[in-house]
């Protein structure tokens, strides 16, 4: 049975890798091409809107991708439950959709830097919808990834061949929007038609005070994901507002390739946790000792993969995607160690914090280390734009991540050990 249950963990998380590699592998095939059509300045334009875009997909998400998850995959063998908590899910997440296209309204017509482009950030939002639409956290939550994968896999190949065919000149910088929106909501629109084919998930009008309670267990989760976001996604955010959209590009090019660098680590929670979730109702000793494996093997695959970074990417970078990204070569370096800290945060924070019960001490790191990461930023960002930009993202970071480690010593558990000392202050969570 044991090797079963490893063989599932093992093919999700194949199914879920490969689906992270080409969401960065193919947008950095069609990178170069675009830095050279659009240009530099309309390539770091894209990236400040899709930016925005982050903060609705983060608003949209609440906290349902691992809440839902969760309920979803202890209730997997309750058809009628499944049934509930999907369609209580997917209607509180339409009605935060209509809130963010209200506030994306409101922007365009009040701030004269979302005005003067407003067609891209129209175009954009279609990335919201789909993320809507798309309910990884239901096949996430009875671990059929392969879904994910496949539905993925034909978005991302349409995108970028869509680039090559429809993004000619500088002004063709719209249809990079398009393409992409069209690709998120063509994904969200099939999902829906198979969770209802094939999963027997029955359509339902969702009883109010499910909704509520969904809104509410998923609260701890979304003050932890917006919070985050101020020292993520904002700094591109910032930047954008203080300088100028080719400085913008150069750096999300950077950003673009260390988050391409960890997007392996993303499939393995992600297959990892609701397993995780199942194993700590029988033993939390036993989910701990699982969890220590994973982080030993998430260190030693993801710290080679960081020095790589530090001392080949002023080789690798210009012959990957030539002298236009020299720029971003300093950029990488300052942040190389981001995806192995990016690891560790997510073996603390997601599988050990939350799977414990800890949610709301998770939810205070990320407030309080927001909170400090706007004093540096202000400092930062102003003075040294792209570079501070970069030293802001690790800074934090490392913060967050040694926050977690600390309260998770105080709690009694030992993650590098795989003990937990305070057994008592554990089961009674």
């Amino acid at each position: 049975m044991e090797k079963l249950k490893n063989s599932k963990i093992i093919h999700n998380f194949l199914s879920l890798a490969s689906v992270q590699v080409l969401n960065y592998l193919l947008p950095l095939i069609t990178l170069p091409y675009l830095m050279r059509v659009v240009g530099v300045s309309n390539f770091g334009l894209i990236s400040f809107a899709q930016a925005i875009m982050q903060y609705f997909i983060l608003f949209t998400d609440y906290g349902f991708n691992l809440i839902a998850t969760r309920d979803i995959s202890k209730a997997r063998k309750d058809e009628k439950r499944v049934s509930a908590i999907f369609c209580s899910v997917m209607a509180a997440k339409l009605i935060l959709l209509v809130i963010s296209f209200a506030i994306l309204v409101v922007l365009i017509i009040v701030v004269p830097k979302f005005k003067q482009d407003a067609l891209l950030y129209l175009f954009t939002f279609g990335m919201v919808v789909g993320n809507v639409l798309f309910p990884t956290w239901f096949f996430q939550g009875i671990e059929e990834m392969k879904v994910i994968s496949l539905l993925n896999v034909f978005s991302k190949i349409i995108f970028t061949v869509g680039i090559f065919i429809i993004v000619k000149k500088p002004s063709d910088f719209l249809n990079v929007a398009i393409l992409n929106s069209l690709g998120f909501m063509l994904i969200g629109v099939l999902s829906i038609i198979i969770v209802f084919s094939k999963y027997n998930v029955k359509l339902t009008i969702p009883k109010r005070h499910e909704v509520i309670n969904q809104m509410k267990e998923g609260w701890d989760i979304f003050l932890s994901n917006m919070f985050s976001s101020l020292y993520t996604t904002s700094n591109t955010v910032i930047l954008g507002f203080l300088a100028s959209n080719e400085i913008v590009g150069y750096f999300s090019a950077a950003d673009k390739i260390i988050k391409a660098c960890s997007s392996v680590i993303s499939p393995i929670i992600q297959a990892v946790y609701p397993h995780i979730s199942i194993i700590i109702e029988r033993s939390k000793e036993e989910a701990l000792l699982f969890i220590r494996k994973i982080g030993f093997w998430i260190t030693i695959v993801i710290g080679a993969g960081c020095l790589i970074l530090l001392f080949g990417s002023p080789v690798i970078l210009p012959i990957f995607a030539g002298n236009n990204y020299d720029h971003s070569i300093v950029l990488i370096q300052i942040m190389s160690f981001l995806p192995l800290i990016i690891g560790w945060a997510n073996i603390l924070g997601i599988l050990t914090l939350i799977n414990f019960g800890y949610q709301k001490e998770l939810s205070r790191i990320y407030i309080y280390s927001s909170l400090f990461s706007i004093i540096t930023t202000i400092i930062l960002v102003p003075l040294y734009k792209e570079v501070g930009t970069a030293i802001n993202v690790t800074l934090i970071e490392a913060i967050v991540t040694a926050a977690m480690y600390y309260v998770l010593k105080k709690k009694g558990i030992n993650i590098i050990s795989g003990k937990i000392i305070n057994m008592k202050e554990v089961v009674n969570k």
